[in-house]
């Protein structure tokens, strides 16, 4: 084999290995998304069956929803995956997104321990459940973060009727110290702890501390019935229409951000809302119980 010849064939394959990189590479996008979504389990059924769809691949980044809609905004990720709808509805209305497209939801509920302290066993008022806790002073655990489920704790304990006090809590973004106002009950003491975490180590710290928390029911689901060491917080209150919990994906606007990739962003959406992934979400159960209800809306398409 001549040596020009050889050259060509190493440059044909060198060009088929490049290619292939870099369309592996183009087909990667970013996902700023919440510590639940990522915590029940969800995510490690739906992409995988994605890339073998589409061969679109996603790159994570779990966090509050408020932290994600913040990568949004920044162009940090192409896409963002939430559960605020008046929120997601404000990101899309300022222009950072180009659309929420409903995906699913849940609920949220509130977990207590065993010997139940503040007597809310059983209670459907969610609003009353935490008027209770306040009123026992029994410990109750905050994510304090931001966080879709944040903000869903914070309106509920105005809707108690709650005395609260408004306060800045300083986190640090990309480098940059970012302040943030939050609501929190007056006069709190020492039976409420704000720990500025992830929905899963917040229920784990609720556990040792036998507190109060409040949760969406997938992350509730995959830590009673999918781990070896189970839980022993029990769901004290659920079924109010206040605890209801819908999530949202919206593809980050090209128009804000040129370099985001807003084709494979609109390609997984579509799959998401279809019927493929919507019955991927609709399957997804632990010990037979389901985790999420698909709930694509008819305008999503």
């Amino acid at each position: 084999m001549n040596k020009r010849y050889l050259f060509a064939i190493l440059c044909i394959i060198m060009a088929i290995c490049f290619y292939g990189s870099a369309s592996g590479e183009d087909k990667i996008i970013k996902m700023a998304t919440t510590t639940s979504t990522q915590a029940s389990g969800l995510l490690d059924v739906l992409l995988p069956e994605l890339e073998k769809d589409t061969g679109i691949r996603v790159k994570v980044f779990a966090k509050g929803t408020g932290a994600a809609i913040r990568d949004g905004m920044d162009g940090n990720v192409d896409v963002i995956f939430v559960h605020a709808k008046k929120r997601e509805e404000k990101f899309v209305k300022q222009g950072y997104g180009t659309k929420r497209y409903s995906v699913m939801h849940n609920d949220f509920v509130i977990l207590g321990p065993l010997d139940d302290p503040a007597g809310i066993r059983s209670q459907s008022n969610a609003a009353a459940a935490l008027a209770g806790i306040a009123k026992a002073g029994a410990l109750f655990i905050s994510r304090g973060d931001d966080s879709g489920t944040h903000t869903k704790e914070q309106s509920l304990w105005k809707i108690a009727g709650v005395s609260l006090d408004i306060k800045t809590i300083e986190i640090i973004k990309n480098g940059k110290k970012i302040q943030i106002s939050c609501l929190y009950p007056k006069n709190q003491g020492r039976w409420y702890l704000s720990i500025g975490q992830g929905m899963g180590k917040v229920i784990i710290f609720a556990e040792e501390k036998k507190a109060y928390t409040l949760t969406d029911r997938g992350t509730f689901l995959k830590f009673k019935h999918g781990r070896k060491s189970g839980l022993d917080l029990e769901i004290m209150c659920e079924g109010d229409p206040l605890l209801h919990n819908p999530y949202g994906v919206i593809p980050v606007n090209p128009a804000k951000h040129p370099h985001v990739k807003y084709a494979l962003v609109e390609h997984f959406v579509k799959w998401l809302v279809s019927d493929r992934g919507q019955l991927l979400i609709k399957n997804y159960k632990l010990m037979g119980k389901p985790l999420f209800y698909p709930n694509r809306e008819p305008d999503n398409f």
